[in-house]
């Protein structure tokens, strides 16, 4: 089996394991880690050679971009100071807390070293948080302080890495050197995420096409994080402040088929390099088992000390850091989203799964120091780092689906239906408004507005046809069947309409071109 084919494999498995893992009740980047480990454990399978500096480059900018997606920069706002906790302190502490542990357990392991192994296993994996906490049916407050987390963290924690990684590769350090670095780094960041984003969202109107538009957010993560890294800013910060501005700024509310399609595409998007991203790190056992060399058992010690210390840390800083939060939201009636309960923070504690930064990291630790000399135990960082990403993947992301149904956390869905109600009010009323406006200055038959005043009650009701009294309620039930089934009629005819042109693709004489873009007229007036 050569490399191609092993790609193959892995978005073959990206796709096979969505479906797999509902029917399993398991989430999809596990089953994809566990087909990695089968995968590096057979013979045949040859060793990835994905050059360790382009797996953030190529992985991270398309994944944060995704998550992004699914949220807002209200909701960041909101839980600025659980996330901070979370995202900033929490990835101090964990690093302090391994880099103490491991350079006492770890003969000939430098103090900088050590805190460089801290780094890339103190951040929570966003990619891993977002596809396993979001598929179990979270407090809607949850996923959103796990999203900022693992959003967020990556940028603390690489930061923190590259200053260890700088200090013992040149043997010099300077703290203030390094708070300069952090800041220096956010502010460029934001900076030329703030900047891509306003060119994007300008260039988005020149486009206008949504095909163009679509492939135009596909570079957009990848521009922003290349740019970010040149001007020795956080790429992952700068890909999530140009995601965040693009998503507070969308051109045109109207632009229905754009909208759908960039959804669409950007789901088909996550699933693949997800997967891809997962299968890798189950697949870079090979490189860890050949990095032991006859002292597993050693090594397997060192790294169960650390992920106890890891997932320890996160325990014992979630207790205080909840209670806090909540004293400041009933002192000062703060709008932000915190756990609730004790059950929520146990469930916050067993989502911080170790992922794919944490690869990618421990990955790119260079080989020698600037002298020469070998990279102190670089062999046995890369091999704690894997049983830290092991453990919690595979261990927490198998049980946490076990934990959440045991310990009854579920959404609040009488607050999602009453918000799903309320917009449906305001839809209803928004197009009503607009019609007595139309109505004001123009002469409208009478039949005519009649039908819009229905098609304006309408609006709310299909999305909640509880914003409707009960008899209004059963009449337009009645009138709902008696649309489905014009509806479904209309299907059918459209149905053979498309057969018809499609056919005529194999005829003699017929040009593709036009066939297409007939079809391409048909469908969009399906999907309207």
């Amino acid at each position: 089996m050569d490399q191609l084919a092993l790609l193959v494999l892995l978005l073959l498995g990206a796709v096979l394991t969505v479906p797999l893992g509902d029917r399993l009740k398991l989430p999809a980047p596990v089953l994809m880690t566990l087909i990695g480990i089968v995968l590096a454990l057979l013979p045949f399978v040859p060793n990835v050679s994905v050059p360790p500096e382009y797996i953030l480059p190529l992985v991270l900018p398309p994944l944060l971009y995704a998550s992004v997606q699914r949220t807002s920069w209200r909701q960041f706002a909101a839980n600025r100071r659980p996330i901070f906790l979370l995202a900033v302190a929490l990835v101090f502490v964990t690093t302090a807390a391994v880099a103490a542990v491991a350079s006492s357990i770890v003969p000939g392991l430098p103090i900088a070293a050590a805190i460089a192994l801290g780094a890339l296993v103190a951040p929570p994996d966003p990619v891993a948080a977002t596809a396993v906490a979001g598929a179990l049916g979270l407090p809607r407050r949850l996923v959103s302080i796990l999203e900022g987390e693992g959003l967020f963290n990556d940028v603390t924690a690489i930061v923190l890495y590259h200053v260890a990684i700088a200090a013992s590769v040149t043997g010099t350090f300077s703290w203030q050197g390094a708070v300069g670095e952090f800041f220096l780094s956010a502010v460029v960041a934001v900076a030329v995420g703030l900047a891509l984003g306003w060119v994007t969202n300008k260039l988005m109107s020149f486009l206008g096409d949504a095909t163009l538009q679509t492939s135009m957010t596909l570079l957009v993560p990848f521009v922003s994080y290349v740019l970010a890294e040149e001007l020795h800013g956080s790429g992952v910060l700068a890909v999530l402040t140009t995601a965040l501005f693009l998503a507070e700024n969308a051109l045109d509310a109207d632009d229905v088929l754009g909208r759908i399609t960039g959804q669409t595409f950007w789901k088909i998007v996550d699933t693949l390099v997800t997967g891809i991203a997962f299968g890798l790190i189950g697949l870079e056992l090979h490189s860890v088992i050949g990095a032991a060399r006859g002292r597993e058992l050693t090594l397997l010690g060192w790294g169960l000390a650390v992920v106890v210390v890891v997932v320890g840390v996160r325990l014992l800083w979630l207790l205080p850091a909840t209670w806090f939060a909540k004293r400041l939201h009933s002192q000062r009636d703060l709008d932000e989203e915190i756990p609730t309960s004790w059950r929520e923070t146990v469930v916050m504690w067993w989502s911080g799964m170790r992922g794919v930064a944490s690869v990618a990291l421990a990955l790119a630790i260079p080989f020698k120091k600037d002298d020469g000399t070998p990279f102190p135990a670089r062999d046995e960082i890369i091999f704690i780092a894997f049983c830290v990403i092991m453990a919690t993947l595979v261990v927490q992301g198998l049980t946490l689906p076990w934990l959440v149904r045991k310990l009854g956390v579920r959404a609040d869905t009488g607050a999602e239906q009453q918000l799903e109600h309320d917009l449906a009010v305001r839809a209803a009323k928004a197009a009503r408004r607009k019609l007595r406006e139309i109505e004001a200055v123009e002469d409208l038959p009478e039949d005519i507005s009649e039908r819009l005043q229905r098609g304006a009650m309408d609006i709310g009701a299909r999305i909640s046809p509880d914003v409707m009294d009960d008899e209004r309620r059963e009449w337009f039930t009645k009138r709902a069947t008696r649309i489905k089934a014009y509806q479904r009629v209309q299907r059918e005819m459209m149905s053979a309409a498309r057969h018809e042109v499609l056919a005529a693709r194999s005829e003699s004489g017929s040009d593709p071109e036009v066939v297409d873009r007939v079809l391409r007229q048909l469908d969009v007036r399906s999907l309207r």
